[in-house]
Order: structure tokens, then C-alpha cells, then sequence
């Protein structure tokens, strides 16, 4: 299988790229599937969220800190892929983001008083 589409060719199948970058992209993108895959197991079966918004809300600060390391969200041919006017990865970041912290707090509102103390590391009516 050639699974050179997964990336771009551009960094891991890139020959001007040192090996030992390459290993570290690689490395990255296993973490960060590992990290996905995790937080959507979380959420779906222990009804947890507040380790799959750290993952989300780590791409929007990024985002934000991309002046101070020279980062952009912008890809190397300078073309964006947009949705309503905004770079894709930046609303669908910030839509997970809102829907998450919208369950939180409709999840919050509907337990007694203390009892999301109690649980506060299962977000699911059970406990």
C-alpha cells in the first residue's frame, strides 16, 4: 500500500527533509491519531469530555501562538480551504469547541447541587 497520500508530500515523504524530521512528523501524527482516537472513546463510552477539549482547544491556541513561532494556517502553495468566509481547520476547531462547552454546561445544569462535584469525572447521568 502507498501510503504516501496520508501526508503531505511536502514533510514525510519529503527527500529534503532530514530523516530525523521525518521520524519526529511521523511520530506527531501517530500521537495526535492515538490522542483522537482516545478522546472519541472517551466521549462516546464514558460520556468524558474535558481531556477531548484539551486536544481541541490545543489546536485553537496553536492558532493563536503562530505569530511568536512563525506558524500559519495557511498551506505552503498559499491557498486556504474555507468554509463561511473562515479557514476550515479554524471553524470546525472552534465549532467542536462551542459543542463541546455547550454539553458541559447543559450537562452541569441538569445534576442537583454537588452531584457534579461528585462526578465530575463522568459526565453521564448514571455516574
Amino acid at each position: 500500500m502507498d501510503y504516501r497520500g496520508l501526508s503531505s508530500a511536502r514533510a514525510v515523504f519529503n527527500p529534503a527533509w532530514a530523516p530525523h524530521a521525518r521520524l519526529h512528523e511521523v511520530w506527531q501524527l501517530g500521537t495526535n491519531t492515538a490522542l483522537g482516537v482516545f478522546s472519541l472513546w472517551l466521549v462516546w463510552f464514558r460520556h468524558e469530555l474535558r481531556l477531548p477539549i484539551f486536544v481541541t482547544g490545543d489546536f485553537l491556541l496553536s492558532y493563536g501562538l503562530r505569530a511568536s513561532y512563525g506558524g500559519s494556517i495557511v498551506l505552503s502553495d498559499s491557498t486556504e480551504k474555507m468554509i463561511l468566509g473562515v479557514n476550515l481547520g479554524l471553524f470546525a476547531y472552534t465549532l467542536a469547541i462551542l459543542m463541546a462547552a455547550v454539553a458541559v454546561i447543559m450537562d452541569s445544569r441538569s445534576r442537583p447541587a454537588g452531584a457534579a462535584a461528585r462526578h465530575g469525572r463522568n459526565l453521564s447521568k448514571s455516574g
